[in-house]
């Protein structure tokens, strides 16, 4: 327990760092995996997910995206469009989004109307993310997609049959969206490597970096859509965006303990342990073999792990380095109420102030 005097300080430490100029002044969203907790139900987490996403709001946070993924025993954004409708119809002014839909495992036309009705009902706070990776392992990729089975060759042009259903010269063809025929519905290209910046640069669209778990080509990528980009009429400029992993809290000692429930999710995924989000540990001394430590280390080679002055200057330097025009962080934290605190203490780096960023 904090004594008086302390107390204090931290309070007016807050204070002024709520106050300050902000240190690196671009938007910061979240990326929600819903995670599955040891101990909870799906029907928890789901509303977590809400609670977080209305504290997120009201914190200043720009995004608040979901991603699709399949078959997992630790995540429960499976159907993702739905619950993009539930955070975005229990917040105001935050943008929802999905980060991302995995478009080859869906009909262009599914997810134009889906999406079409998000907006509509939603008009002006609904992104599209979209991604070209299964989401999930092979088998269940055969029982999504059932006979289609090349569908990520087809990314590209199943892009360009998206911006079609939305286009609203769309209005004489055979096949329409209704909903979602004339709305301006972002598209952003998601990725995890250079194909997927080269994709974006081309089509002249944002570009969504996952360095939260595929750090390797980040800076490549980043080299390679800007070099590359296109104008368009949907983006003038290169628009960029990187996701990392962040763990924040009060100080770095308890940081350090509240990530080793993220440690162990990477460490399960790597020897093929099925198991829900687990408590935090004390020390993963242990829990790890030197490879699974150093597998780890490398996958969370861009993460944010600490109090506020720690990661403060991490972040500082992380953007002058790549030049973002906004990050996205993702917090896989076992306590639903040290999971939203994490999100306090990292907008204070930014100054907790909305900015006016693409739509």
């Amino acid at each position: 327990m904090l004594g008086i005097a302390q107390a204090l300080l931290v309070t007016m430490f807050l204070k002024t760092a709520m106050t300050s100029e902000k240190l690196i002044d671009i938007p910061l969203s979240i990326l929600d995996l819903v995670p599955i907790i040891e101990g909870g139900t799906i029907e928890t987490v789901l509303k977590n997910s809400l609670i977080l996403a209305q504290q997120a709001e009201k914190f200043g946070y720009n995004r608040y995206w979901l991603a699709e993924h399949h078959n997992m025993e630790t995540v429960a954004s499976s159907a993702t469009a739905v619950l993009i409708g539930y955070i975005a119809g229990g917040t105001k002014t935050m943008r929802v989004g999905s980060g991302g839909i995995m478009l080859p495992n869906h009909a262009p036309l599914v997810v134009a109307e889906q999406f079409g009705t998000l907006a509509s009902l939603y008009p002006n706070r609904i992104d599209l993310g979209l991604g070209r990776a299964p989401g999930t392992d092979q088998l269940t990729a055969k029982a999504l997609r059932r006979s289609n089975l090349n569908t990520v060759l087809t990314f590209p042009d199943d892009v360009i049959a998206l911006q079609t259903y939305f286009s609203a010269d769309n209005k004489k063809a055979s096949v329409r969206a209704i909903p979602g025929e004339g709305l301006d519905i972002p598209i952003w290209i998601l990725g995890s490597s250079t194909d997927s910046a080269r994709l974006a640069a081309n089509f002249g669209l944002p570009y969504a970096f996952a360095s939260h778990f595929a750090p390797t080509h980040l800076e490549e990528a980043v080299h390679i859509y800007r070099r590359d980009f296109r104008p368009s009429v949907y983006l003038e400029k290169p628009y960029l965006m990187a996701c990392t992993n962040a763990v924040v809290a009060d100080t770095n000692a308890e940081a350090e303990r509240l990530v080793t429930s993220y440690y162990q999710l990477v460490v399960d995924m790597i020897s093929g342990n099925r198991r829900k989000l687990q408590p935090p540990v004390d020390t993963m001394e242990g829990r790890w073999s030197d490879y699974e430590e150093a597998s780890v280390k490398q996958m969370t080679r861009y993460s944010f792990i600490g109090d506020v002055e720690k990661i403060k200057a991490e972040i500082t330097r992380f953007q002058q380095q790549f030049q973002l025009d906004e990050i996205m962080f993702t917090s896989n934290i076992y306590d639903l109420k040290a999971r939203v605190r994490s999100y306090e203490l990292l907008m204070l780096v930014n100054g907790g102030v909305k900015k006016e960023v693409i739509q």
